[in-house]
């Protein structure tokens, strides 16, 4: 027995190291990284276009762009509460003044990394439109509890498995997304953390509809174990920040400026 779980770890470990293996990719060219470290605040949601094997395996099943989901938690200093603070130290032994986000990363579980790992990637910022000070700092704080959870990377299966024609798969072989497991608490995504984070503050992702007649939109909880990057770049309850340069927003940088309308 003891030799099948040194096998089993073994080609674990070669998978996980397969699928994180970063591919050739160019930088982003429309993104400015020093304008969005100004613009980005605590309990903003950075979307990420990964560069792994794993990210375009999660392109493929998702349909998106938007393969990874960080949550910005400031410099040690923005962390008023202590207790929360000392968590955050015991997870990361860097400069006090370096920018970090929460990262919920395959093979390493719900980590601190600091926001410049992130430069020449692809990202947008997902900011909470309407909630409190007091929300956000509920937030913040869920999201640090998770700090040491594990990663669920059975859910990554069965995102894929829930894409396959339903009724040809074998019953063993189905989506289990909807199946309530009492120890699932412990492994978490980078999307399920977020999202049970903002809904424990009582701040959903999605309405379960819309206004009519005047009336204001409801709420309600959802399987968090449902949603993906792309539902943070999707819910009208987040504000989308693009941070650019001046200069590309300067008309006479544009490519098409010699371009004269017909």
């Amino acid at each position: 027995m003891k030799v099948f779980d040194t096998v089993r770890a073994w080609v674990w470990d070669k998978a996980i190291a397969w699928l994180n293996h970063e591919e050739s990719m160019s930088e982003d060219l429309f993104g400015d990284f020093d304008k969005l470290s100004q613009l980005i605040r605590p309990c903003d949601v950075l979307l990420v276009e990964g560069k792994t094997r794993l990210s375009e395996i999660i392109k493929t099943v998702t349909q998106s762009v938007w393969t990874h989901a960080a949550f910005y938690i400031g410099r040690l200093h923005d962390i008023d509460t202590i207790g929360l603070r000392k968590k955050v130290e015991r997870f990361y032994d860097g400069p006090p003044s370096e920018q970090l986000v929460v990262d919920a990363l395959l093979g390493r579980g719900t980590v601190i990394t600091p926001l410049a790992h992130y430069k020449g990637h692809k990202l947008r910022i997902c900011r909470p439109t309407f909630i409190s000070p007091e929300g956000a700092s509920q937030v913040i704080s869920s999201v640090v509890n998770k700090l040491g959870s594990d990663y669920d990377a059975r859910l990554l299966f069965d995102l894929a498995r829930f894409m396959a024609p339903y009724g040809l798969l074998p019953r063993r072989w189905r989506s289990t997304l909807f199946h309530h497991k009492p120890n699932q608490a412990t492994r978490i995504t980078c999307s399920t953390m977020l999202v049970e984070a903002f809904q424990d503050a009582n701040y959903s992702i999605w309405p379960t509809q819309g206004p009519t007649q005047g009336a204001t939109v409801s709420y309600d909880r959802f399987n968090p174990r449902l949603f993906t990057p792309q539902h943070f770049d999707l819910s009208p309850y987040f504000d989308i920040v693009k941070p650019y340069s001046p200069s590309q927003n300067d008309p006479e940088t544009l490519p098409n400026k010699n371009i004269e309308s017909v």
